[in-house]
């Protein structure tokens, strides 16, 4: 396999396939930060992929198919947000919970709106926007310049996260019941409104990451779209230490083994499919043994917020 040849293709799916987990990731930094571990990011970029699909094609508006995905996705995690912070329910069981159910919802959905019509099941893309000049440089324009504006969204919103963590006193507020909330309470911080709010965001990127495989990624909806895609997200928040300069780093990597198994998959036909694709989450879980064991996250993470313990 000539390598610099397929460059520019696995660059390219590079970035598409990184979109998706850093949007997820991101709005995991905002819940983790909060101490809240959702492990039903699938679930949510599951429904967000589905309402974004079916209200895409319904209305013709790709923008409007996203924002009642995200809509979607602070709905479903407003939900998860109840049982932990407000019933103190187990945050991982709450979070499996949700990868159960509502995936079946968007399948139950799926079946009701394509029905026995196939074509149904095809909507439109949102068309790429070139950077004039960058655009044509070798190798990395077509990849990095050439890209959908959700995907620039993306990008542009992981240093806007990592400023709104470390100037803005909000942020520090993330953080600090992240940390300790009994402590954050005392200085005048409603633990419970952040904990809440932090649900809200991680549910509205996760979705929107979701909504990124139906409105950019393909144009074709297919149940089980988000294939991992969630829990890639949560061991990518683990590998970037829970920073959005890291999580974005950590989805390009997987993103890029991503697109060198659709390179492979080509160049050698005949080797089983399979072995291909289990190469990006094999590259996540070793750096996972390697880089993710060795820092602990926020010290209240999973954590029950209980105001009347001290």
């Amino acid at each position: 396999m000539d390598f610099f040849a397929t460059l520019p293709t696995i660059l390219r799916a590079t970035t598409m396939g990184a979109v998706p987990i850093l949007l997820a990731a991101l709005g995991e930094v905002f819940s983790e930060r909060a101490g809240l571990v959702n492990i039903g990011l699938e679930g949510i970029m599951g429904i967000g992929a589905f309402v974004a699909f079916a209200v895409g094609k319904l209305t013709g508006n790709l923008w409007l198919g996203l924002l009642a995905g995200m809509l979607a996705g602070m709905l479903v995690n407003l939900l998860y947000a109840f049982c932990t912070v407000t019933l103190c329910a187990d945050q991982v069981v709450t979070g499996m919970a949700i990868n159960v159910l509502v995936p079946a919802i968007a399948l139950f959905g799926y079946n009701l709106f394509v029905g026995s019509n196939s074509a149904n099941a095809t909507g439109e893309q949102m068309a790429s926007l070139s950077i004039p000049g960058l655009a044509s440089m070798p190798y990395v324009g077509d990849a990095f310049f050439a890209q959908t504006p959700l995907a620039y969204l993306a990008f542009i919103m992981v240093p806007l996260v990592s400023l709104f963590f470390k100037r803005f006193r909000l942020g520090l507020s993330f953080r600090s019941v992240g940390e300790n909330p009994h402590a954050s309470e005392t200085l005048g911080i409603n633990v419970v409104r952040v904990k809440y709010a932090a649900c809200i965001v991680c549910g509205a990127l996760a979705a929107a990451g979701g909504a990124f495989l139906t409105l950019c990624y393909t144009p074709i909806y297919t149940d089980g779209i988000v294939m991992g895609r969630g829990f890639i997200a949560l061991a990518t928040v683990i590998f970037g230490r829970w920073s959005a300069v890291g999580a974005l780093g950590a989805s390009l990597l997987f993103g890029f083994f991503d697109g060198l198994n659709v390179a492979l998959q080509a160049q050698f036909q005949a080797a089983p499919v399979m072995f291909f694709k289990m190469i990006p989450y094999l590259v996540t879980i070793i750096a996972l043994i390697f880089f993710g064991s060795k820092h602990a996250g926020p010290k209240a993470n999973g954590q029950p917020y209980l105001r009347e313990q001290r």
